[in-house]
């Protein structure tokens, strides 16, 4: 009696425990979002992203945004890889994408080998759209004159997709135009010439 008592019991909890590790590795619902949007892959594929330890809720959304997006040639064996390989896809996707829209050169090899580098090849989309302004820290120069100056500057970038592969970061433009700065004041007579050069902010200080 007490057996068959506690017999449903078990069933339900093990049902319970059958689903549960079903939909982690055979996540049916993201399936069924991928087919509903157009994208084909089967459920053998999800289960096999599980057990080579690709997430399919970074793979598949991706999928979704590029067949959305009419970007047919991406393949799910090539997010599989670049995630693989420790790139960020859904920046590569969003990067793409944005690429595709603004009419912008970027093939995917090129997005993933920039993403891998270590830049980020969303923001550079944007940048190649929409130039970033940076402010650079107060620099310190000295004119010939020993007047002392504090030079701030604005300066416009933007972004060149074929060659942000080796290119110079934020970090190397501020660097080169902190020197620029330095130059410019250190070779002017006297800081009183420095003045009406045009683009400089400068404040002076006694020595």
């Amino acid at each position: 009696m007490e057996s068959s008592f506690y017999l449903p019991i078990f069933l339900i909890a093990g049902g319970i425990i059958f689903l549960i590790i079903f939909f982690h590795y055979v996540p049916f619902f993201l399936w069924l979002s991928a087919k509903v949007s157009g994208v084909n892959i089967s459920l053998i594929q999800l289960f096999l992203m599980r057990i080579r330890n690709v997430p399919p809720y970074i793979i598949v959304p991706g999928m979704i945004e590029a067949h959305k997006a009419g970007l047919k040639n991406i393949t799910r064996d090539e997010l599989e890889a670049h995630y693989l390989a420790g790139g960020h896809v859904e920046k590569v996707v969003h990067a793409l994408v944005s690429a595709s829209k603004a009419n912008i050169e970027l093939p995917f090899q090129m997005a993933t080998a920039i993403d891998l580098a270590g830049r980020d090849v969303f923001e550079a989309v944007q940048m190649s759209v929409n130039p970033k302004v940076i402010d650079t820290p107060p620099v310190t120069a000295v004119a010939k004159d020993g007047i002392q100056l504090i030079a701030k500057a604005r300066v416009t970038v933007r972004a060149n997709i074929n060659q942000l592969v080796g290119g110079a970061g934020e970090d190397t433009i501020l660097a080169r135009v902190g020197e620029g700065i330095v130059s410019s004041i250190g070779s002017s007579e006297n800081h009183k010439s420095v003045f009406g050069e045009s683009g400089f902010y400068l404040q002076t200080c006694t020595p």
